[in-house]
């Protein structure tokens, strides 16, 4: 399927955030901010909307998708057999750059999981896209807000250089504070591996699980 609509894409500020959630709730895409990096979101909920964000991406849809979330409570509702090793490290780096792999329940779509049964989630620390999030009612699929293979954006303006007129929404909340992807960490596993060392580092990792990780 090919993007080939040109949008208007509003540029949200602190006092629209409302907006943004309209926008979620009605499928359309919005460019959030986190401590990492931007991210592409979309109502991860809704097939539909997910598959639009690989479409304007590029991305190869057997590549997953983390969902944004607000915290345990969420990954209670979407994610099932949660270990209580999940508990611990959300409590000590969420919000944070730690993206935890989980057991999905079945009302997540699976282009969101490439068709398996795990699915990554994270709460962000950022406080417009935990807004947006709450507002919105739903978990955020949200990849970064680049072209697949592409670097990474930091800021807003990297965002709209190449989604202006692709996206309904981009939100500005500023230059990312971390500036590289989240730490991912299997926690279907065990004991829990590391996936992709990110912006959390393995010491502080292990430091609180008081033994050493798989992995990289």
């Amino acid at each position: 399927m090919t993007e080939t609509t040109t949008l208007k894409t509003l540029l949200i500020t602190d006092e629209n955030i409302t907006a943004a959630a309209d926008i979620i709730k009605t499928g359309g895409l919005v460019a959030v901010p986190t401590e990492t990096v931007y991210g592409l979101a979309a109502n991860g909920l809704d097939a539909a909307a997910v598959e639009r964000i690989y479409t304007v991406k590029n991305r190869p849809e057997t590549n997953r998708i983390t969902l944004l979330i607000s915290g345990m409570a969420d990954a209670e509702a979407f994610c099932r057999d949660i270990p209580p090793e999940a508990y611990t490290l959300a409590e000590q780096f969420w919000p944070g750059p730690l993206t935890m792999i989980l057991y999905k329940k079945n009302r997540i779509p699976d282009i969101v999981t490439a068709g398996t049964d795990t699915v990554g989630v994270r709460c962000p620390d950022h406080p417009k896209t935990l807004e947006l999030i709450r507002l919105s009612g739903v978990p955020l699929a949200a990849p970064s807000a680049n072209m697949s293979g592409e670097p990474s954006p930091k800021n807003v303006s990297d965002v709209l250089k190449v989604f202006n007129g692709k996206i309904e929404a981009a939100i500005d909340g500023g230059p990312c504070t971390v500036g590289i992807e989240s730490t991912i960490v299997d926690m279907t596993v065990s004991p829990p591996k590391i996936l992709r060392q990110g912006g959390l580092s393995r010491a502080a990792i292990e430091k609180t699980f008081c033994f050493k990780l798989e992995g990289l």
